[in-house]
């Protein structure tokens, strides 16, 4: 493999971290927010609000409906607003991160549900406030499922990745089509592949390692 074909690897993997860490940070820490909000506002949770519960909820479900290459397109005026420019690494965060928060809202949200209700009452009856039975209660004891939750999202984020990748995001998503597929460099394409499902492993690997680890049910 030439010197400067190594170099494009190199450059396009870590454009492809770069894409997935920052947008997965983004659509995490926002997900978990509108994860937070749709639990307690649930009727009968710690802040009922029926109404606002419901149409929060098909906001976030008319969003997951939006296909990624849709949206990607749907929001080029936000991107070019936010970052000044539609093509590159960075333009790709905007519809990654927004794509993936109702996607991470909802798994995160599953995870909050099946907190034991025994707890939350006991911490009632102990006098605690809602917030902080938020904090000390519900996301503890939902640390687990949130954390693969996070995998699962992550995972999802590098397969997009690659598909902003052909439209002009940069990555490894952009060396397989325009090397293996535009040029028909087929060991290019087999190359990316098998570098995806590496680092796909991995990502699975540690999720799963830091979920068991703070799984203090086993």
């Amino acid at each position: 493999m030439s010197t400067p074909l190594i170099e494009k690897y190199v450059q396009a993997f870590f454009q492809t971290l770069a894409m997935v860490s920052v947008s997965a940070f983004i659509a995490i820490t926002l997900g978990l927010v509108l994860a937070v909000v749709l639990t307690v506002t649930a009727p009968r949770n710690l802040y009922p609000r029926p109404r606002f519960h419901k149409a929060l909820s098909i906001v976030v479900n008319i969003c997951r409906a939006i296909p990624f290459i849709i949206l990607l397109v749907a929001l080029l005026p936000v991107t070019r607003f936010i970052v000044g420019t539609t093509l590159g690494t960075w333009a790709a965060v905007v519809p990654l991160a927004a794509n993936l928060i109702p996607f991470y809202a909802r798994i995160a949200q599953v995870s909050l549900n099946d907190v034991d209700g025994g707890l939350i009452e006991a911490a009632r009856a102990m006098g605690c406030k809602r917030w902080h039975i938020v904090r000390h209660v519900l996301l503890p004891e939902a640390l687990p499922g949130i954390i693969g939750g996070m995998t699962v999202s992550v995972i999802a984020m590098v397969n997009a990745s690659a598909m902003a990748g052909a439209v002009g995001a940069g990555g490894l998503g952009d060396l397989a089509i325009r090397y293996g597929y535009e040029r028909y460099e087929t060991r290019v394409m087999f190359e990316v592949i098998v570098i995806l499902i590496a680092l796909v492993s991995v990502i699975q690997f540690v999720g799963e390692r830091l979920a068991r680890r703070v799984d203090h049910r086993r």
